[in-house]
């Protein structure tokens, strides 16, 4: 999965670091009513949002150079990848390659779908990239906000690349954004995705702030992290509501583990059963501390986090200091720890707590009953679905336990 960075559990000394790149910046053919990204071309001085070949190949030798681990995961976002071509690609690979030095390089790429060719399809699949894929549901509930420049709705689009990946067996997963609409329809969505052939899905709550006096400031639409705001204006109306994503969740688990358990991947039940088996989390939004899943702009800059691309929390640019070092930042690692350090007190006390950790430091901006800062907005939402599951999470911990295969649970849920 692409959205939310995963990690294994390591010391903290040898614990790698996940970098999601960038190397369009915020460019896209699209205009997605929803997206916290395109406005971050206000950030950036006016010229080519193109990475260059001197960013590039510094990130590449840096980043492999820097992993403690054989393996290295490469993982390429944007805005939209696709609009550089598949020769920008082909570099990487081949820069990959050189610098390999003995370990195992993987590719991830996330992208709307809406370029693919059988020419990025025949490149895909060679060279065995895992691509994410942005759909949110059926053409209604998908072009309800996903729209291109001149408003046209992108459905038709997607669905064509869609097909360009199943047709040169590339891997994929879909990216489904929840906003207010979709949230209303959990199980026309998840049916809608089994039926287009997806056998791995993310749900991808959406939770964006009006603009506060900095946002304002800097010339952009959407609030900048809460804790550099003294206000939490309203969400927009596009932002999930937490009670809707509580039951959207509940609604697809209980259809998933009545009859498709082993069979369709969903992350956020398999990060569950992980927490509930006590292997940790593999995603950093629930995982107790951050800050080992950084963003690095098509300029070399590297910043905290792919959602607090600010000034605040840009460490540095690779061309000026090594990956590894901006990374180890003293400010770095205190960022990480906030998210354990600045926990309120209700969140120290609640039952599933293990599971969540008080969720994405970007949506701690509400304030407990007891008047202390930093509960998430989806608070509400985590604990409804987590609390929701906790019998099937111990009956498959159970069968586990046993060295029998969780989707046995559905044996006994149709005796």
């Amino acid at each position: 999965m692409l959205m939310y960075p995963t990690f294994s559990r390591m010391s903290a000394a040898l614990r790698p670091f996940h970098i999601m790149a960038k190397p369009a910046g915020p460019l896209c053919n699209l205009r997605c009513a929803y997206c916290f990204y395109l406005e971050k071309e206000r950030l950036f001085s006016k010229g080519d949002f193109r990475m260059s070949d001197a960013v590039l190949e510094a990130y590449v030798r840096q980043y492999i150079e820097s992993q403690p681990t054989p393996e290295v995961h490469f993982a390429w976002q944007g805005g939209e990848p696709t609009l550089l071509g598949v020769e920008f690609f082909k570099k990487a690979v081949a820069l990959q390659k050189q610098y390999a030095g003995g370990k195992r390089i993987t590719n991830a790429f996330q992208t709307n779908g809406t370029l693919l060719d059988d020419a990025w399809g025949a490149f895909l699949a060679e060279n065995q990239f895992l691509v994410g894929l942005s759909i949110d549901g059926p053409a209604a509930l998908h072009d309800c906000w996903r729209v291109d420049r001149a408003g046209e709705p992108s459905f038709e689009r997607v669905m064509r690349g869609l097909r360009v990946l199943q047709k040169h067996a590339v891997e994929f997963n879909a990216l489904t954004v929840v906003h207010r609409k979709n949230s209303q329809k959990p199980l026309e969505v998840y049916w809608f995705l089994k039926e287009i052939g997806v056998e791995f899905m993310q749900f991808i709550p959406l939770v964006e702030r009006l603009p506060d006096a900095e946002a304002k400031r800097l010339g952009l639409e959407l609030a900048t992290p809460p804790d550099r705001a003294p206000t939490s204006p309203p969400v927009t109306p596009w932002s999930v509501q937490p009670r809707a994503l509580g039951e959207f969740l509940c609604a697809i688990f209980d259809e998933w583990v009545k009859q498709d358990v082993g069979q369709i991947f969903v992350q956020i039940f398999d990060m569950a059963l992980a927490q509930w088996a006590g292997q940790g989390a593999t995603l950093c939004v629930f995982a107790p501390e951050c800050g080992s899943a950084l963003a690095l702009e098509h300029n070399g800059d590297l910043y905290a986090c792919d959602h607090y691309v600010y000034g605040h929390y840009k460490l540095g640019n690779l061309l000026e200091h090594p990956l590894s070092e901006l990374a180890a930042l003293p400010k770095q690692r205190q960022f990480g720890r906030d998210k354990r350090e600045k926990l309120p007190s209700t969140c120290l006390a609640c039952p599933v707590r293990f599971v969540c950790n008080g969720d994405c430091p970007k949506h701690r901006f509400l304030r407990t009953p007891q008047g202390e800062p930093g509960l998430s907005y989806l608070c509400a939402a985590y604990k409804r679905f987590f609390t929701h599951i906790e019998p099937a999470m111990r009956t498959m911990c159970e069968l586990l336990h046993q060295r029998r295969a969780p989707a046995e649970i559905m044996n006994l849920n149709n005796k």
